[in-house]
């Protein structure tokens, strides 16, 4: 199901029938698989397979004047189940959110100051740019900043804002520098020159931030030789190839745990310390519905000694959304003022009814979302949420 990257460049929904897109639009059924396959879509006014048959009917201007897409979380899965293989994700819905955020009212505060600080300071949380790179300094092994030293390396790591600036998003960064000082792999960071990749504000609504954000990084990458780029954000990893393509972005992203499987061999000897944990996985959006990476993250925690798989009911395609995408990072107070249940707190208990002692993620959003749901429900002392480059890490001697 790829998408066209060029074809959609400059697709507006008063375009979108001079598509190939919208040749698969006019041929939807209206099945409501997507509807169905949608975690909020009780709780809109306009579902997937609605916003479609509006659509179809010129009377699209009837969904502009609700907060149906406020509520769409970006998760692809009634993309990835759609018989007609629209790509309601890639394309429309971002299309009808744009218009929708135009015309409302007022945007929640949450979201609103996200998206005020990534205009700002480059990153949601409204750090100082300054502070991005502070991370390095507790790490265990060395790691190079390209502007301290723009010498050419082999793998760019972008390790975005969650990682860079959350506690616990910064013990995996700590965690996947020791892994590739140990695979002796050539690495660098970009530091207090990075900023947000913009995926969020491409699936928020906010093309304009997306846009700036873009045009910042291209020229920070076009400063520094390099060979191929990394990154633990799933979110990052579609930015940059899915729509940094747009802008002529030369590379092919890899996600951090796909770069390290391709070194299993040389990974495996140096996994001396068994663990001796049960672990649930839980795919990420991003990571499994959009690119198709459902083994990989498991295979890399199998290398682990000790570590003993069990699977959460939903799981692979059928995965349940963290609830963190297309801004719902920044919406879950708007979300319990409408009565939602937080899509977290639906996963964790789920992940709770394994017996697993740890809850694996691969998606730096999901650290922060997963522990607060544990707390809220009582469990934080009974499993652990880690990122699996954290567990990779553990099960190394130091």
């Amino acid at each position: 199901m790829a998408t066209d990257i060029e074809g959609i460049k400059s697709v507006t929904l008063e375009t979108i029938y001079d598509t190939p897109e919208g040749k698969l639009i006019q041929s939807c059924i209206q099945c409501g698989t997507c509807a169905g396959a949608c975690p909020h879509g009780e709780y809109m006014d306009y579902p997937p397979r609605r916003i479609i048959k509006m659509l179809q009917h010129g009377l699209i201007e009837k969904v502009f004047e609700t907060d149906s897409m406020l509520k769409c979380v970006n998760c692809y899965a009634c993309m990835v189940k759609c018989p007609r293989e629209i790509h309601l994700t890639e394309v429309i819905l971002q299309l009808v959110k744009e218009q929708t955020i135009i015309r409302l009212p007022a945007v929640p505060p949450e979201l609103q100051k996200a998206l005020e600080n990534n205009y700002r300071y480059g990153n949601p949380m409204g750090e100082s740019g300054r502070k991005r790179a502070n991370w390095v300094t507790t790490s265990s092994v060395p790691v190079r900043i390209l502007s301290q030293n723009p010498e050419p390396v082999d793998v760019l790591w972008f390790v975005e804002s969650y990682p860079s600036y959350h506690p616990r998003g910064q013990d995996t960064c700590r965690a996947l520098a020791k892994i590739l000082n140990a695979l002796e792999i050539d690495f660098a960071i970009l530091g207090n020159e990075e900023k947000s990749a913009g995926e969020c504000g491409m699936l928020s609504y906010e093309s304009g931030l997306a846009e700036a954000l873009v045009d910042y990084n291209m020229s920070v990458f076009a400063k520094y030789k390099f060979n191929k780029m990394i990154t633990t954000d799933p979110h990052a990893l579609d930015a940059f190839n899915y729509r940094y393509k747009l802008y002529d972005f030369g590379y092919e992203a890899q996600h951090a745990i796909l770069f390290i499987m391709q070194y299993h061999d040389r990974l495996k000897p140096l996994l001396k310390k068994t663990l001796g944990y049960s672990v649930t996985y839980h795919d990420s959006c991003c990571l499994g519905r959009h690119n198709k990476f459902y083994d990989e993250p498991r295979q890399l925690l199998q290398l682990i000694p000790g570590i003993k798989l069990v699977e959460m009911v939903h799981n692979r395609l059928n995965s349940i959304c963290c609830g963190g995408g297309g801004g719902g990072m920044w919406l879950d107070t708007y979300f319990k003022s409408q009565n939602m249940e937080r899509l977290s707190d639906i996963r964790v208990k789920e992940a709770i009814e394994t017996g697993a002692d740890i809850l694996a993620v691969a998606c730096p959003y999901e650290i922060p979302r997963f522990e607060d749901a544990l707390k809220v429900a009582g469990y934080d002392k009974k499993i652990a949420v880690k990122d699996i480059v954290e567990l990779v890490s553990e099960s190394m001697e130091d």
